[in-house]
């Protein structure tokens, strides 16, 4: 009986460490691993290992917060730093959310006309059906969807399959570094952990755990979704980049979107591994649509002191549903203007949350070792050192990807 205790006292906690770590899989997300997988073959498989250690050091820490406090990240803060410093990242945050909830939307409209469908008729479609699921929802309905959605991601394992890697060479650039001293080499590992740890990830986790209300006595469950959410996005990573890396790259077949990869996947894997790749696109796109904003009408509404919460109603945290609702709805009618400058919108929000990223780990570190607030759960001195150490990597690497991306701008 103990046994069956456990197993329902699990289900009923997990679901943040699990939903934040697998939308980091988004259309983006997704993007990237293709094209690194098309342009280097499996060079890239070694990296996952670090990134893995990376996102579960970062989560974990986070994860602990909203447990010990119950409060959001941005409310902790402006509580401990004041009004303007957290108005102003907030600011910045929303605008670079504002690109990232484009750019799902650019996703969604992708997927779906590879299947044939119309943008003008999906993209509205897509909009209203996750602002009512948001607005109209249950925490326990939209977790419960977005735990079911997040199963599709293994859509991708599947496509690997079926492409058929040579796994001996696969096995091998696993675990043997390979490293070439190239641009776009160098371009894309920044991108890689990039696009693994953001900003607006480390909102809503705290966010959605406290709004859970997770206690103190169950944060080893907790820290288990986490962990277990940093394992399942990246052994997703892995199985896009296999895929990528054992069709297109031995045909010299160059993609600049995931989209184009689903496509191209046809002629070597099969129509039902391009289809599942395409499947898995949609689904990380319109998971992603969902998510980002409402990290930002979290984090915002925290900030300000707002009320903020899924499981209120418009009249009870009109800002929240606000903020959310016109995230959603100005996003979506940006991918339907035709030649929108999409591409400089994503470059644009690469750039702030790059920029952002250091002081969001910054501000983090230094409250959860502020004892007056996470009490005996303020980190270990070891869990200090690989946590500081992981912010002096992601900092060199943001600085040099935003030089790389203004040099870019700037031909």
């Amino acid at each position: 009986m103990s046994r069956w205790k456990n197993l329902l006292l699990f289900l009923s906690i997990i679901g943040p460490g699990i939903i934040t770590a697998s939308i980091d899989n988004d259309a983006s997300g997704i993007t990237t691993y293709s094209v690194a997988g098309a342009r280097y073959g499996y060079l890239f498989l070694w990296m996952l290992i670090p990134i893995t250690i990376v996102l579960i050091v970062v989560q974990e820490m986070v994860a602990r917060m909203g447990v010990i406090t119950g409060k959001g990240l941005s409310d902790l803060i402006r509580e401990n730093y004041g009004l303007k410093i957290t108005f102003f990242m907030m600011m910045v945050l929303l605008v670079a959310n504002f690109g990232t909830t484009t750019a799902e939307f650019a996703g969604w409209a992708a997927s779906m006309e590879m299947f044939g469908l119309s943008k003008y008729i999906m993209v509205p479609f897509g909009a209203l059906f996750i602002w009512v699921l948001v607005t109209r929802g249950s925490y326990r309905v939209i977790e419960g969807a977005l735990l079911v959605a997040c199963l599709i991601y293994f859509g991708y394992v599947f496509s690997a399959f079926m492409a058929a890697p040579k796994w001996e060479q696969v096995l091998q650039s696993t675990f043997v570094p390979q490293v070439k001293m190239e641009p776009e080499f160098v371009m894309l590992s920044i991108a890689i952990i990039g696009t693994t740890v953001t900003p607006w990830m480390q909102f809503y986790l705290q966010s959605s755990i406290a709004e859970k209300g997770v206690g103190k006595e169950n944060y080893n469950v907790s820290k288990l979704d986490v962990i277990v959410g940093c394992l399942i996005t990246n052994i997703i990573a892995f199985f896009i980049i296999v895929t990528c890396a054992t069709t297109l790259f031995p045909n010299n077949i160059r993609i600049n979107e995931a989209h184009e990869a689903a496509l191209a996947l046809t002629p070597f894997a099969g129509r039902h591994a391009s289809t599942l790749f395409a499947v898995s696109l949609a689904n990380a796109s319109i998971l992603g649509a969902i998510v980002v904003p409402l990290a930002t009408a979290y984090y915002i509404c925290e900030a300000m002191g707002w009320e903020a919460g899924v499981n209120k109603k418009f009249k009870e945290a009109p800002q929240f549903m606000w903020i959310y609702t016109a995230l959603i709805v100005v996003s979506a009618l940006l991918v339907l203007i035709p030649d929108a400058p999409l591409v400089l919108l994503m470059i644009l929000s690469s750039l702030l949350n790059g920029i952002l990223l250091p002081f969001v780990l910054i501000f983090a570190l230094s409250l959860v070792n502020n004892p007056r607030i996470m009490g005996e759960y303020v980190n270990s001195k070891v869990y200090n050192y690989i946590s500081w150490a992981t912010v002096f990597v992601l900092i060199s690497l943001t600085l040099t990807l935003l030089f790389m991306n203004v040099a870019h701008v700037k031909q």
